[in-house]
């Protein structure tokens, strides 16, 4: 009877590997030696990554496949300054825009590690500024399209009539990131000038906004290869 008792009572060991698993999820903190603010970001941007390649495809699709020509890029994004039209010319300096604030976020990380609270708050808003100067860049090439050109999201004059709808989606979607980006890259900037990061000595949260703001950037290359150049 006892034998039997012992044998029944024994506990099932669990093997080393899963062991480490549970261990690492249970701690509630980090699973894998990843900060979890960290982790779903990288679960939110790669959400964003399907929705983003879904409609870059899309487009590629119907471009492919309408028979009506499609209208130039190049000649629809050309602007005037008093002479010949430059093609693409304010598409290019969007995109130096936004390429540029990507290199002021990778120091404002690597000043946030540094514990350099100013210039980290500086470095966000200089980060900003580009992105909301991008925006209005962006709203002033709506406005020259749906005013000047025609151009509706069910047709208009220049050619398929799926451009407009393709153009306002998929740029207006992405502004709409970039636009969440710069009240978020706001509001960690005015904590971080405040100090309230300053007690735990932890700027892990630049880090992970520079995470965003660098995927909407990257996103914009994309954008501005398949729909401007091609």
């Amino acid at each position: 009877m006892g034998s039997n008792s012992s044998e029944s009572g024994a506990t099932f060991a669990l093997p080393e590997g899963f062991q480490d698993f549970t261990r690492d999820w249970s701690a509630d903190k980090q699973t894998f030696q990843v900060p979890w603010g960290k982790a779903m970001m990288w679960i939110f941007l790669l959400s964003d990554t399907f929705i983003f390649a879904c409609f870059l495809t899309s487009y590629m699709n119907v471009r492919m496949s309408t028979r009506v020509p499609w209208p130039n890029p190049s000649e629809v994004f050309a602007l005037s300054f008093g002479g010949d039209p430059i093609p693409l010319i304010l598409i290019a300096i969007m995109t130096f825009i936004l390429i540029t604030s990507s290199g002021t976020m990778a120091l404002a990380v690597n000043y946030g590690y540094r514990q350099d609270r100013a210039k980290t708050a500086a470095l966000m808003f200089i980060t900003a500024a580009f992105g909301a100067t991008f925006v209005g860049m962006q709203a002033f090439e709506w406005v020259k399209l749906i005013v000047e050109e025609g151009v509706r999201p069910w047709g208009n004059p220049m050619g398929a009539a799926q451009f407009g709808s393709s153009f306002f989606m998929i740029t207006g979607f992405h502004g709409a990131h970039v636009s969440i980006g710069v009240i978020y890259l706001s509001v960690v900037a005015l904590k971080v000038l405040k100090g309230d990061y300053e007690a735990s000595g932890n700027y892990e949260i630049v880090e992970i906004t520079g995470l965003y703001w660098h995927f909407v950037d990257l996103v914009w290359v994309f954008i501005f290869a398949f729909f401007y150049l091609w």
